[in-house]
């Protein structure tokens, strides 16, 4: 046979080999992707829900989407937080495309106020053994309007407010409008719940008395009444028992997938992280007094830097943090008004008075710095509150005694120290005027007796760089050795 006919059929030979494993090689990978197990993301949720932790929420729902996970599952912990926070988790919630299930554990564990909408708003919600969830009535931030919010949005919100009293008096009855304001958030919160039962078919009638009544409810009474799906002691065995189930994920029925689920961990990022740091009660609070007694120091000291690079780092740090906590106003003016006495006090001395009201009003600020009622949870460590009030104590103390040290001390330099220094005249004194010799300096003095040459004088007054001297009655001249100094 020619060699030219047997090229065309060699290269076809090859050519079906490389198919035939092509096709073998995508039906293996393909029949392994089948067999393996679905993977189940694990987002821990623990402790007053705040802008840290819905940034770690909304970016652990988007990686598990990225991950194509079969659920994701949101452990629950939590005294409640703020609104925007948990209103910010919720929509992720609902546009995550990964069936999300709301497990309340380990056992004692609770999902209060904030919680309860989460659960609410979960495909699947279920809770350890001896938990509980519920008190969800929404707490009014006092102090007006939420930052930013300009004047004429406010004279909105005032009109709206008049129109629910009239709407809501009665005859012989007088209806405020702090209370019409309390009523329209019940409402929204009632209104807003009530949807996210009946998007899942839980009970809305019960999570309406969680809003209004603050009702709280165990797990086994939360199953009972249809509060939540189901009690599981752990994670597996909740994949075990929601898997097969039909839930609702973006408006769309979804069946679970979740027997022999692997778990897969998700960790805060380096940003949440940080972010939970500093927005901390704690460390924010300790963030602002190391900015305010920095700049007090550079102030004090100009041209030191360090003080005043640290302590504007600290402010400007706190400050954002303020911006994302419900912080009181007249806690944060309370302890500035505090550090401001206890500063008057190192330079206009009243022997204690403004340090010890500085010192009170540092406490009370302190101890009103976040409304905790707005967000369980978020409070100054009385430890640390303490910690501080005796170092501002000991400061104070400190300076109170090197005033009072100082004020005891005689004057050893300047013109306090010149006058009562005993000197000596030069010359006989004409016409009132002459030189002495005093501290081993020649000044020009007067003096209204005649003074002869070596009489001991007291200087009594500065004007300008001439002494007014008086004659020391009853006093030795000085040695005749410092005259011949002269």
């Amino acid at each position: 046979m020619s060699p030219f006919l047997m090229r065309p059929r060699l290269l076809l030979s090859v050519l079906l080999i490389v198919l035939g494993t092509a096709l073998l090689m995508m039906s293996s990978m393909q029949a392994r992707g089948e067999s393996a197990n679905p993977v189940a993301v694990v987002i821990d949720l623990e402790g007053p829900i705040g802008p840290a932790i819905g940034d770690y929420v909304k970016s652990s729902l988007q990686t598990a989407a990225e991950r194509n996970a079969s659920a994701a599952i949101i452990r629950l912990n939590t005294p409640g937080g703020l609104d925007s926070s948990m209103r910010d988790i919720i929509q992720a919630i609902l546009d995550s495309p990964v069936p999300v299930i709301s497990y309340v554990t380990p056992t004692g564990a609770r999902a209060a106020s904030a919680g309860t909408y989460i659960l609410y708003a979960s495909s699947v919600s279920a809770m350890a053994p001896s938990t509980n969830l519920g008190a969800a009535t929404p707490v009014q931030v006092q102090g007006g309007g939420p930052l930013g919010s300009g004047d004429e949005e406010k004279e909105k919100q005032k009109q709206s407010d008049e129109e629910d009293v009239k709407e809501n008096e009665k005859p012989g009855e007088t209806v405020s409008s702090s209370d019409a304001m309390t009523r329209k958030l019940v409402n929204d919160a009632v209104a807003y719940i009530r949807g996210l039962a009946e998007l899942h078919g839980r009970n809305a009638d019960w999570a309406e008395k969680s809003v209004r009544e603050g009702a709280s409810i165990t797990s086994s009474d939360a199953l009972e009444k249809n509060v939540i799906d189901l009690i599981a002691d752990d994670i597996p065995q909740l994949l075990a028992a929601v898997d097969g189930k039909t839930v609702k994920v973006q408006g769309k029925e979804f069946r679970l997938q979740t027997a022999n689920a692997t778990l897969e961990y998700l960790e805060p990022n380096w940003r949440t992280k940080f972010l939970a740091t500093i927005t901390h009660p704690n460390v924010v609070y300790v963030l602002m007094l190391v900015g305010i007694y920095g700049i007090i120091f550079e102030l004090a000291n100009p041209g030191s830097f360090v003080p005043g690079t640290i302590g504007t780092i600290s402010l400007l740090l706190a400050m954002y943090a303020f911006q994302m906590l419900p912080v009181s106003y007249v806690g944060i003016a309370l302890i500035a008004f505090g550090i401001g006495l206890m500063v008057a006090e190192a330079f206009v001395p009243s022997f204690g008075i403004l340090g010890i009201g500085g010192a009170t009003a540092f406490v009370f600020g302190s101890i009103l710095l976040f409304d905790t009622d707005v967000a369980p949870g978020y409070a100054v460590s009385p430890a640390l509150i303490g910690a501080f009030a005796i170092f501002s104590g000991l400061l104070l103390s400190l300076v109170l005694a090197m005033v009072l040290k100082a004020r005891k001390t005689k004057v050893v330099s300047g013109q306090e120290e010149m006058i009562g220094s005993i000197g000596t005249v030069r010359k006989d004194f004409i016409e009132g005027k002459g030189n002495i010799w005093v501290h081993s300096e020649q000044w020009r003095a007067r003096s209204s007796a005649p003074l002869r040459q070596g009489q001991a004088v007291r200087v009594t007054d500065i004007d300008g760089l001439t002494l007014e001297v008086e004659p020391l009655e009853d006093e030795a001249t000085t040695p005749s050795h410092e005259a011949a100094t002269l």
